[in-house]
């Protein structure tokens, strides 16, 4: 089996770009460093490092180790950390996997809902959207958005449950001339400046692509990112407009509001996937419980228009 210290190793040193920054990061020194990378050589069998010019050059077979055991060490990591866990007594853990609006808006109050049923439960958070499998591991609830007109959305081995629908509206600064109304066609975007929170293509992004597509247009981006936040920022400072979310509308800066959409409309689902899973049955249908809480119309605090 093979040593998982010397493949950090040689994901380290690929990562530094030679022995003597890889020794440095890790606190070891160049000798004991080299002297891993000449045993996982031995071990494997395989060619993993070139000299070139004063230094050496990962080979193909090295960046392919290294990326393959990005999945195993992350396990192992996790297993470390439930070891830690019953260590400390805290047996249970309960995963979920969901986007960051969700993250921002509902999982304090079902985080909080958690542990109070269940205070030595460990909640782990993946944001899916930057981990599309999952995050570590598999969720035993999977968050997810589709577009309302679209096939329901399935994953094999989890059961579907619709929590909310909501309509995504336009963000924009206050001194804009649409200000002036009370919605906007999507059509009178088509010469904006957009900024997108969307920069991978999810589910959102392409809700929001498909609607101008329907108005005729292409958003002209001067900017993609992955988050929310962020594109906020860039609207507050006068760069762009973005279409957002509801749930992802609250604490908007001063200077911005937000409008309705029409022409067509914006909207998505959200919908949880729960596992089947005999030891967290119970914690899973809590956590369902809280999120469909945190789902209801009270709860999502959309700031309304200015």
């Amino acid at each position: 089996m093979l040593d998982p210290h010397k493949l950090i190793i040689l994901r380290a040193v690929i990562a530094a770009g030679s022995v003597q920054g890889a020794a440095s990061g890790l606190h070891l020194t160049p000798a004991t460093v080299s002297q891993h990378l000449q045993a996982l050589a031995r071990q494997t069998g395989l060619v993993l490092f070139e000299k070139s010019g004063r230094g050496i050059e990962a080979t193909p077979a090295a960046l392919h180790l290294a990326e393959e055991s990005s999945q195993a060490l992350a396990d192992l990591e996790r297993l470390e950390r439930t070891v830690a866990d019953l260590r400390a007594g805290r047996a249970e853990r309960i995963t979920f996997a969901c986007f960051a609006s969700v993250a921002q808006a509902w999982m304090p109050h079902v985080v909080g809902v958690l542990r109070t049923a269940s205070p030595e439960t460990v909640v782990e958070i993946s944001i899916n959207e930057l981990h599309p499998g999952g995050g570590r591991h598999q969720p035993d609830i999977d968050i997810r958005n589709e577009a309302l007109d679209a096939d329901p959305l399935t994953i094999e081995g989890y059961q579907r449950h619709v929590l909310h629908e909501e309509e995504l509206r336009l963000v924009l600064p206050l001194n804009h001339p649409l200000c002036s109304q009370d919605a906007v066609a999507l059509v009178q975007l088509r010469d904006e400046a957009w900024i997108d929170h969307d920069i991978h293509d999810g589910p959102t992004g392409r809700i929001i692509t498909r609607a101008c597509t329907t108005a005729g247009f292409t958003p002209r981006y001067v900017a993609r990112l992955d988050d929310h936040h962020a594109a906020i920022s860039l609207t507050a400072a006068g760069l762009g407009v973005t279409v957002l979310p509801g749930i992802a509308l609250s604490g908007l800066p001063g200077n911005l509001t937000d409008r309705p959409l029409t022409g067509p409309t914006v909207s998505r689902r959200i919908v949880a996937f729960t596992r089947a899973h005999p030891v967290r049955a119970r914690l899973i249908h809590t956590a369902l419980t809280a999120l469909r809480e945190a789902a209801a119309p009270k709860s999502v605090h959309a700031q309304p228009a200015k």
